[in-house]
């Protein structure tokens, strides 16, 4: 398996160079034959090349079988005219990579908030409320007069289609439920069309169960009993915004593994920020980029029908867990004593049996 590592900005570097370490010994155990490429993303690439995303990255990744993507700091990126590209959204739209996979689950030993959970919610990737993927030229927001500024948000049938057919497929494999998350009451056209499409599709999955619910309402139901959710289907910014929910209430945003998967290519991204002010002091939880590159040995293992990867993927998870159930092997963050690499080489023995 041919993988493109991009640590990306702030403790991207500390979290891959984490993950990588796990990811080694899991080759070493299962023999998966992981061959990387290291090339440089975000504020490194644009201090040495001008911009945050060199023009050779996309092609180089389409020849690959998996990207391990870093977090980013686009707040501290110049214009896009200067070089201050957006990788996240590029992977994204320009791989076609619709579906961002962001399970949330609870663990017995581990403290969490509210109720028990195990959910997924698959959050489509490539439109919907974001100003950077909704147009083939220039922006999606704007501002005409001073004082007035305008913002598109984009929604197609295909792409509906295609989360939501996804999304009743997770679910046939896991508790037979989808809940589709809109606001059609209020954003009629776009999220009606959104709703259209989610039960049109559910109709070829007369095995799943099939709800809707109203995105202001599913935050607090979240909240309430997230126990009673198996699969969320729903559009960018509201699987954006109640994935970080989840997570949070599961236990902590820094253990929220993320996959950004199409039908040819997927990238493994932690789903929290970059997070400056800890850089460089060996304090960040690897967790969710190290179950984020689980969730990408999976896909490749099952696109592939090569069970040794799904095998991995399935003992890299319970090695977190383990490392998890002990408050001694905890990162900070957690309560717990251990830095970055500390944690990662607990999650390595745990591996290693």
């Amino acid at each position: 398996m041919k993988v493109l590592v991009l640590p990306g900005d702030g403790i991207g570097p500390e979290i891959m160079e984490a993950s990588l370490a796990v990811l080694k010994a899991a080759d070493h155990r299962f023999a998966l034959g992981l061959e990387y490429t290291h090339r440089e993303v975000g504020l490194a690439s644009l201090k040495k090349h001008g911009t945050s995303l060199p023009d050779d990255i996309l092609p180089l990744a389409r020849q690959m079988d998996g990207v391990l993507l870093g977090p980013m700091s686009n707040l501290e990126y110049p214009p896009p005219e200067e070089g201050g590209i957006n990788f996240s959204a590029a992977f994204r739209t320009r791989l076609d990579l619709y579906a961002n996979i962001r399970p949330a689950r609870t663990r017995p030993d581990l403290p969490h908030r509210g109720t028990d959970m195990d959910l997924v919610i698959m959050r489509e990737n490539t439109e919907g409320m974001y100003p950077d993927r909704n147009m083939a030229e220039g922006p999606g927001e704007f501002m005409p007069v001073e004082g007035v500024a305008l913002s598109m948000r984009k929604i197609t049938a295909a792409a509906c289609e295609r989360i939501a057919r996804r999304s009743f497929e997770l679910a046939r494999k896991r508790r037979r439920k989808v809940t589709a998350v809109h606001k059609a009451n209020a954003f009629q056209m776009t999220d009606g069309l959104f709703l259209k499409m989610v039960r049109e599709v559910a109709k070829e999955f007369p095995d799943v169960e099939i709800e809707d619910v109203l995105i202001d309402a599913m935050a607090a139901l979240l909240v309430r009993d997230a126990s009673r959710y198996d699969v969320i289907c729903t559009t960018n910014f509201y699987g954006d915004t109640l994935s970080d929910l989840a997570s949070e209430l599961s236990g902590s945003l820094g253990l929220a593994g993320s996959l950004n998967a199409g039908d040819d290519h997927a990238a493994a991204q932690a789903q929290h920020g970059s997070a400056p002010d800890i850089a460089g002091q060996d304090r960040a939880n690897p967790s969710s980029m190290i179950l984020s590159a689980a969730m990408l040995l999976s896909w490749y293992g099952e696109r592939t029908g090569k069970d040794k990867f799904t095998a991995a993927a399935s003992e890299i998870e319970a090695a977190v867990d383990k490392a998890l159930s002990n408050a001694q092997t905890r990162t900070a963050d957690l309560g717990g004593r251990l830095g970055t690499r500390a944690f990662a080489q607990k999650v390595v023995e745990a591996l290693a049996g």
